[in-house]
Order: C-alpha cells, then structure tokens, then sequence
C-alpha cells in the first residue's frame, strides 16, 4: 500500500511543480552503484517532456569514481517551444557496507554548462508571431550523496522473477547565469541553489541490464523569476553496469 503512496505522492509533485516555468531543466542525477575498481555504467533516461538524460560513470580504483552526463531537450508545442543542452562531469568516493556489503554509499562533485531557450507564440491573423524569446547560458556547481541497496526483492511478472533493487540521492546544485537574453536585449543575470532529491527503483533483467524508474523534484533555495525549481525529475531509463562485484546476497 505505501508503495501506491509513493506512486501517488510522485504524480503529485511532477504536477505541481510542471505548473511552473524555468530556464533550468534538471537531469536525472548520475546514481552508478559502483562497487569495484574497473566497473563501467551507463543510462539513458527520459522523461514525460522528452528531456532525455544520458550518464556514465567509471570507477578508477577501489573507491574513487569519475563520472560524465549530458542531457538534451527539444519540446515543440504549437505555441510554445523549449530546448535545453547540458553537459558536466565529476568525481568522487564511493564504498559498499552492510552485513553482506550490498550496500553502496556514494559522494560525487562536479561542474557543467549549459544552454536553455524558450519562446511563446502568439497567435495572429497573420499567422503566429514570437511574443516572447529567452536565451540563457549558464554554469553549474554541484555535489551530491547516493545511497542505494543491491539487497534483491523479487519482482514476479509473467511467470518470471525480476530482481529490485533502491535507491536515493540528494544533489545541490548550483546554477549561475553567464548570458541572459529576452527578445534580443540583454537582462540581469540571476542564480539559484536547488536542492534536487531524487528516489529510483531498478528492475534486472539481466545481470547487465536494468530498467529505472526515478522520481523527484528540485527546490530553489533563493527567490527568482527565471531561474526558478519549476521542473521535476520523473523518468524512465536503461542501465547497463559490466565489472561490478556481486552484491545481491540478501541480508
């Protein structure tokens, strides 16, 4: 039952929080698992509004991690458009603890920029005509904790077991704009620091590949017109880890 909850408490806040408009489009947070030196990860995930993330990640020794993401946006509706380009990379310390080791902590800081247009169509007898066009360039700070859990459940579907594995992260972003445009004439620039806490759950359908499911939001911590937390993280995606140890022993 708490399960319908969360599904439910999840609808809510992409709802609530998609009501808004920013210039700043979350990605889904790079959560690896890694668990050995020499293991690879890569996901792609996309969401509802089609901003699909892609992250990679690959652990250099026993517990240090470097990892890479990008995400790309191209929402066209008849009278609005929004595109969104993202790229940032890090690095961090990750470890496995817990009675059977299945358990994986994770801390990762990084850098990035990115690009983000909107503009809003008014509709004409001449046709539609561009009422309002925004361009930003920015920079991105962030750090961020994952926690998750190799600890299996079963999940039976169509006669078979699926293993289900969760997780947690909670990233701090720092957004600051470099170039602030509205219908061509330069506009102050703002900032903004989000709080971005996100929950996934994985399906294996292989030992490689898993399905995810991942839902969040973001909060801005300061008061802002463009740059504000109106966009969740609600996504589905594929990831395929190869080099891990074997963490699925139950506790």
């Amino acid at each position: 039952m708490h399960r319908a909850y969360f599904i439910a408490a999840s609808l809510l806040i992409l709802f609530i929080t998609n009501a808004c408009s920013s210039l700043y489009m979350p990605n889904v947070p790079n959560t690896p698992m890694l668990s050995q030196k020499g293991e690879l990860n890569a996901a792609v995930h996309t969401s509802l509004k089609g901003n699909i993330s892609v992250n990679s990640a690959y652990a250099a020794s026993e517990h240090f991690g470097i990892i890479l993401n990008g995400s790309v946006m191209n929402n066209n509706r008849p009278k609005k458009e929004f595109t969104h380009n993202l790229i940032e990379t890090g690095a961090g310390y990750f470890t496995s603890f817990g009675t059977n080791n299945n358990r994986i902590l994770e801390f990762y800081a990084g850098f990035g920029k990115g690009n983000s247009e909107r503009v809003d169509y008014e509709n004409t007898s001449a046709g539609l005509v561009t009422e309002d066009r925004q361009e930003v360039n920015y920079g991105k700070k962030f750090f961020q904790v994952n926690y998750s859990s190799k600890k299996k459940k079963d999940l039976k579907l169509f006669g078979a077991r699926f293993p289900l594995n969760y997780g947690t992260a909670l990233r701090i972003s720092h957004v600051k704009m470099n170039k602030f445009m509205r219908n061509n004439i330069e506009q102050v620039k703002e900032d903004n620091i989000f709080l971005e806490p996100v929950f996934f759950t994985r399906m294996a359908i292989s030992n490689a590949v898993q399905i995810q499911y991942t839902s969040g939001s973001n909060f801005g911590l300061k008061n802002r017109k463009f740059l504000t937390a109106g966009n969740s993280v609600f996504s589905l995606g594929l990831v395929i880890g190869v080099g891990g140890r074997d963490l699925s022993a139950k506790d």
